[in-house]
């Protein structure tokens, strides 16, 4: 109910914006949201595998693996992401590496999440009860088999709600991308409002967008969030 309701305002926002003369940036816009829907889907995806990769080391690994999971965590969670977005795009090419402006914020942005994102997988996987460990031990499980069939099945329920507010923090962060020559959204946006000074229209149309990504997001983690859920509850049953 409460979704349907801000769905509705929001579309009811859009429309007023729309009549008021705004429709007419929207298709620049969108262009711009396009790129946006790109980093945000790219460096989503890098984040999950960074996040599991590092959490896993920093687990389970061996003494080296597990210095170096804390060292890319503790680096990009304790620097800037538009430090790490800057160092990428201008400083790799001083030691001829040159990516692709997208390539770079796919991969700043990404590796930036992930290491918040290390945190929350840890921390999903240390809540799972020890006697779930005891219980795979008991059925002479090692241990990659008792972490991919009871202990991660388990904390992926319990990671879901964090990855959400990650991947909305991960969206917003996309506007950084706009300082590296990418034309995404933020980018159209500043682009638009230098050339015709509608400084309200633009930036509400921007903000309506940006808010029914982070809409969807949130919708789309809280049905993922309740199919694992059920689908746990199963397995338990069966």
């Amino acid at each position: 109910m409460k979704a349907a309701l801000v769905a509705a305002a929001l579309a009811a926002a859009a429309g007023l914006l729309i009549l008021a003369g705004a429709g007419e940036f929207l298709p620049e816009l969108l262009r711009g949201t396009l790129v946006t829907l790109q980093v945000a889907a790219g460096g989503a995806l890098l984040a999950v595998a960074a996040a599991l990769v590092a959490a896993l080391a920093r687990l389970y690994g061996p003494a080296p693996l597990r210095w170096l999971a804390v060292a890319y965590v503790e680096t990009f969670r304790g620097t800037s992401a538009l430090v790490q977005l800057f160092w990428l795009f201008f400083v790799l090419p001083h030691f001829g590496v040159t990516l692709a402006p997208i390539t770079v914020g796919i991969v700043a942005l990404g590796l930036n999440i992930g290491a918040y994102g290390a945190e929350v997988v840890r921390g999903a996987i240390g809540a799972v009860p020890p006697g779930q460990w005891e219980a795979a031990t008991a059925l002479n499980m090692d241990r990659m088999q008792a972490l991919r069939r009871i202990v991660l099945p388990q904390a992926f329920v319990r990671m879901i709600p964090p990855w959400g507010n990650l991947f909305i923090e991960l969206l917003k962060a996309t506007s950084l991308v706009s300082l590296i020559t990418l034309s995404d959204l933020a980018f159209k946006a500043q682009q638009l409002n230098q050339n015709t000074l509608r400084t309200a229209e633009i930036f509400g149309l921007v903000l309506l967008i940006y808010l029914a990504i982070s809409l969807a997001i949130t919708a789309g983690m809280r049905a993922l969030e309740r199919r694992a859920a059920r689908g746990l509850a199963r397995g338990r049953t069966a």
